[in-house]
């Protein structure tokens, strides 16, 4: 079963909202892919769980966690939105879709691909409402992100955490992607050393390469462990 409602920030659609006690994945969406992914974790046989994707919102704003220049010349800024973004999520969003469902879940995962992957690990160091994290081909290239990472510690600290890549992702022209492989395998050890369980994964291909698939698998591997 579906369910949607409109928030302030965003556009939530909940898939298997009938489901009462299982797992809540959170995952902002940039091109409506909710449903895609919600495909592939079936087909992956994925543990039950309630996907809550966010979708309809400023992605270069609201999944950035401070202000950049754009990267490219064809690129928008990026706006640093993503705290008032999770104030939304957790203070209204989280409420209703248990609203919605009918309960609390048994643990909240915050999930990702792209931009909204690094979202996903910056919302472990500003909230403690969530117990997992799922990043595929997050955007750790994001300037000073790791400086960030080892200057805080985590608010709670997370069961376990995913993190995923294509190999082709740092084979680029552009200096600041450049840096996206080399950034997630200094994140993973940094987390590691925290005694956090961490996954790191290199799928075969580029950025956009079987996005839903990678994303699934992340969430499958949250949910499992």
């Amino acid at each position: 079963m579906t369910e949607q409602f409109a928030a302030s920030v965003a556009k939530v659609t909940i898939f298997g909202a009938e489901q009462n006690g299982v797992p809540a994945v959170y995952l902002p969406t940039v091109m409506h892919e909710g449903k895609q992914v919600w495909q592939a974790c079936a087909e992956k046989g994925c543990p039950p769980f309630t996907l809550i994707e966010l979708s309809d919102f400023n992605w270069n704003d609201c999944m950035s966690p401070w202000a950049i220049p754009p990267i490219s010349k064809d690129d928008a800024p990026c706006t640093g939105g993503a705290d008032a973004f999770l104030s939304a999520l957790t203070g209204e969003i989280m409420p209703a879709s248990e609203k919605t469902i009918g309960g609390r879940p048994l643990c909240n995962i915050i999930a990702g691909y792209s931009l909204a992957g690094l979202f996903a690990v910056y919302s472990l160091y500003k909230t403690d409402q969530f117990s997992k994290a799922a990043s595929a081909s997050g955007s750790f290239w994001y300037p000073h992100f790791l400086q960030f990472a080892a200057g805080h510690a985590f608010l709670r600290r997370p069961d376990c955490l995913y993190l995923s890549l294509g190999d082709r992702e740092a084979k680029t022209s552009n200096l600041c992607l450049r840096e996206v492989k080399r950034n997630t395998l200094a994140l993973c050890e940094h987390i590691r050393s925290q005694s956090v369980p961490v996954a790191f994964v290199l799928n075969p291909g580029g950025h956009f390469k079987n996005a839903a698939a990678r994303m699934a698998d992340g969430i499958k591997w949250a949910l499992e462990h």
